[in-house]
């Protein structure tokens, strides 16, 4: 019932490089840092507390799936984050953000909804906010 949080990962475990062009989607685990550029979906394993570093002149055109994301390059697609988003000054997202923590620094750019964890888990369990 009550699920702990898990803790953004310090270490970074896999590395797409700056040169690096990936075309396909990428299942992960533990930290994954990306300069260089993914056509495709990046998922961290449910199981276990994924962080995704999208570094300022890196991008990701696919859909985003991980426990903790720190982005500061380009990302087009829809971003779920199941604990925190932490957008950089250089980000700019193009697509709904699912979050359940959020940082926003100045200069960062979101075309797209912001969409608090809470708010849904009240939608679907059948709840109304009061008034």
């Amino acid at each position: 019932m009550f699920r702990r949080e898990s803790k953004p990962q310090n270490r970074i475990d896999s590395l797409i490089g700056s040169t690096t062009r990936v075309e396909g989607n990428i299942v992960f685990s533990g930290g994954l840092r990306i300069d260089g550029s993914v056509r495709g979906n990046v998922t961290a394993l449910a199981d276990q507390p994924g962080t995704l570093v999208l570094s300022e002149h890196a991008r990701i055109e696919g859909e985003v799936r991980a426990a903790h994301v720190v982005i500061n390059g380009t990302l087009i697609g829809p971003l779920h984050a199941a604990e925190s988003v932490e957008l950089q000054a250089a980000a700019r997202v193009k697509g709904d953000v699912h979050y359940k923590s959020i940082e926003i620094v100045r200069g960062a750019l979101v075309e797209g909804r912001l969409v608090h964890a809470a708010a849904v888990e009240v939608r679907s369990s059948g709840l109304k906010l009061a008034s």
